[in-house]
C-alpha cells in the first residue's frame, strides 16, 4: 500500500466514525476519556469562559489556556472543521512520526559503517540495509495510523492527539538538529500534559549527538531554551486568564494532587480511594515520584547512546504511571494476548459494575492492572531485543562464556 493511499484510508476511516453513532459512547468511555483529555471537559470550559466565568474557578476543566483559547476560537468562528481538525492532526502526528524515523534510521545505519570494526563477521547480516532504510519508517507510519488505540482517542476527539503531535514533532525535531522547533513543541506537550518534561533529557542528548561541537555546552542551551519557552507559555497562559495564575492549581496541580478518583485504566484512583487520608501526600509523592523522577536517572545512564530508545521507553512509562492515562518480544505472545483480552474485558467489567451492579471496583482494577503489566512486558521486550542485537553485533550469535553454554539477561 502507497504512503499517500495510507493517509488516505487512515484519514477517511477517523473521518467516518467521527461522524458515526459511535463517536458519542466512545468520547464518554473511561478508557479513552479522562478529567484531563475528555472532549465534553473542554467544551464545557469553552462555555465558562466564553460567558466570562472563569473555568478554573471549579473542578471540571483541567486543560491549559492555551488548548482553551484554540478550541473556543475554533468552535466560534469554523466549527464545520472540527472532525476534520482532529483527523489532520492525528495524521500530521504520523507524519513526523515518519519523518523522525527515516532521519533517524539514517543516523543508525551512519552509526554503524562508522563501528564496523568492532561488528563480529558472523553479525554483519543484521546490519541495517538501504532497502530497511526505506522499510522501518513506513512500518512506523503504519503502526501510528492502524493502531487501534489511536484511532479511538482521535474519534473520541479527546485533547491526547494534540498531545501526540507535540511529542511527534519535538522528537522529528530533535533528529533533524532543530533545537528550537524541539524545545518550542516539548514546552508545549509539557504545558499540557507536565509528564512529558523528562523527555528534556533524551532530547538534549540527540540534539548534542547531531549538532556536532561541545556536548557540555549544547545541553545547557537546549536546557535554558526549554526553561524560556516554558516560562513564555506560562505567562501567555496567565495573559489569557486576565494576569491569574490561578490555572496552575488546576492544571500542573491536579495533575500531580489526584484529586479526581473516577476509575480509569491508570493505577492511581483504586489505591487513593482505599487508603486512609492521613497517609494520601505519602502515596501521592511516591506515585508521581515514580511516574516523574525514578527512571529517568538509571535509563539514561544505560541508553544514553541510544537517546531515541530512551525517549520512547520514558514515553510508556510516563503513559502507565501517570495520575490520568488512556489508551496509547521475549513476551510478546504474552503482551499480544493480554492486550486483546484487556481491551475486550474493560468494558465488559466496567458495565457489570456500573449498569448491572453485578461486579465491583476490584474487578475493574484488576483488568487496569494486566493492561499496565502488559505494557510493562512491552517495554522490557523493547529494551531487550535493544540489547541482545548490540550484544550480538559485537560479539556474535555464539551464546557461550569460557566454553560454556550461557543465557542472555535483562537485569
Amino acid at each position: 500500500m502507497g504512503l499517500v493511499l495510507k493517509y488516505v484510508v487512515a484519514a477517511l476511516v477517523r473521518y467516518w466514525l467521527i461522524h458515526s453513532d459511535y463517536w458519542q459512547t466512545l468520547s464518554n468511555r473511561v478508557e479513552i476519556a479522562t478529567p484531563l483529555n475528555s472532549w465534553k471537559r473542554l467544551i464545557e470550559g469553552i462555555y465558562l469562559f466564553e460567558h466570562n466565568i472563569d473555568p478554573y474557578d471549579g473542578d471540571s476543566f483541567h486543560e491549559s489556556p492555551l488548548l482553551l483559547i484554540s478550541f473556543y476560537s475554533l468552535l466560534k468562528y469554523a466549527p464545520y472543521l472540527l472532525p476534520g481538525v482532529f483527523t489532520l492532526i492525528d495524521i500530521l502526528t504520523a507524519y513526523f512520526l515518519y519523518k523522525t524515523a527515516k532521519i533517524f534510521v539514517r543516523i543508525l545505519k551512519s552509526n554503524q559503517e562508522k563501528n564496523i570494526e568492532v561488528i563480529s563477521d558472523e553479525s554483519k547480516a543484521m546490519m541495517l540495509t538501504n532497502l530497511q532504510l526505506e522499510e522501518v519508517p513506513e512500518y512506523v507510519l503504519s503502526v501510528y495510523l492502524f493502531n487501534p488505540y489511536s484511532v479511538l482517542n482521535c474519534v473520541g476527539m479527546t485533547t491526547t492527539v494534540v498531545q501526540n503531535l507535540l511529542l511527534a514533532v519535538s522528537l522529528w525535531g530533535s533528529v533533524a538538529g532543530h533545537r528550537l522547533v524541539a524545545c518550542i513543541f516539548i514546552a508545549l506537550a509539557t504545558h499540557q500534559a507536565l509528564y512529558p518534561i523528562t523527555l528534556i533529557v533524551p532530547i538534549s542528548i540527540l540534539l548534542a549527538d547531531v549538532n556536532k561541537g561541545c556536548k557540555k555546552c549544547s545541553y545547557i542551551r537546549t536546557l535554558l531554551v526549554f526553561i524560556l519557552c516554558w516560562g513564555f507559555l506560562i505567562l501567555t497562559s496567565a495573559y489569557i486568564m486576565n494576569g491569574s495564575y490561578s490555572y496552575i492549581y488546576n492544571t500542573y496541580g491536579f495533575i500531580l494532587n489526584v484529586p479526581d478518583l473516577k476509575p480509569n485504566i491508570g493505577l492511581f484512583w483504586y489505591f487513593f480511594t482505599e487508603m486512609f487520608e492521613h497517609f494520601r501526600l505519602l502515596f501521592v509523592c511516591a506515585f508521581q515520584i515514580n511516574a516523574l523522577i525514578l527512571y529517568v536517572v538509571p535509563l539514561t545512564l544505560r541508553f544514553k547512546n541510544e537517546p531515541v530508545l530512551l525517549a520512547t521507553v520514558l514515553i510508556a512509562l510516563s503513559t502507565i504511571f501517570r495520575s490520568y492515562p488512556c489508551v496509547v518480544m521475549q513476551q510478546k505472545f504474552i503482551a499480544g494476548c493480554a492486550f486483546i483480552i484487556t481491551s475486550v474485558l474493560g468494558p465488559t467489567v466496567w458495565h457489570l459494575w456500573i449498569y448491572s451492579g453485578s461486579a465491583n471496583a476490584n474487578f475493574f482494577f484488576g483488568v487496569t492492572l494486566s493492561f499496565a503489566t502488559a505494557q510493562i512486558f512491552l517495554i522490557t521486550d523493547l529494551m531487550f531485543a535493544y540489547l541482545k542485537r548490540e550484544f550480538t553485533l559485537k560479539h556474535g550469535s555464539s551464546r557461550q562464556v569460557d566454553g560454556k553454554p550461557a543465557k542472555l539477561v535483562l537485569r
